[in-house]
C-alpha cells in the first residue's frame, strides 16, 4: 500500500519557502510546461524522469512537490516517501493554483 502523502496549500507553500532550511521544490511537469511558468525556486525533474534522477534530490531538506494541477506532483511524492525521503508534501493545486491566487513565475 503507498503511503499517506500529506498535502499543502500553495498559501503554505509561499510560507514554507521563506524557511530554514529551504525546502527543495520539485516541479515533476514538463519541459515545456516549466517554460511556460515555473516557481523561481523550482526544480525540474519530470515524473518520466524521476526514478533515474532521484540521486539529484536532497534527503536533507523538506520536498515539496508540484506540478499543474497536482496529480503527478501526488506520485512523485508517493515514490520519494516509498524511497524513504524523510520528508514530502504534495502542492494542492499546482502551479496552476499558484497562478490563480496572483503570486509570480518564472520564464
Amino acid at each position: 500500500m503507498p503511503p499517506r502523502v500529506p498535502a499543502i496549500t500553495v498559501i503554505e507553500l509561499q510560507q514554507r519557502l521563506k524557511r530554514d532550511p529551504q525546502p527543495y521544490l520539485l516541479d515533476v511537469r514538463e519541459p515545456w510546461e516549466f517554460a511556460r511558468g515555473h516557481l523561481a525556486e523550482a526544480s525540474l525533474i519530470p515524473l518520466g524522469e524521476l526514478e533515474a534522477r532521484v540521486g539529484e534530490i536532497p534527503r536533507e531538506r523538506p520536498i515539496l512537490a508540484i506540478c499543474q494541477s497536482g496529480q503527478r506532483s501526488l506520485a512523485a511524492a508517493a515514490y520519494l516517501l516509498q524511497l524513504g525521503y524523510p520528508e514530502v508534501v504534495n502542492v494542492d493545486g499546482g502551479t496552476s493554483a499558484w497562478i490563480e491566487k496572483g503570486y509570480p513565475v518564472s520564464r
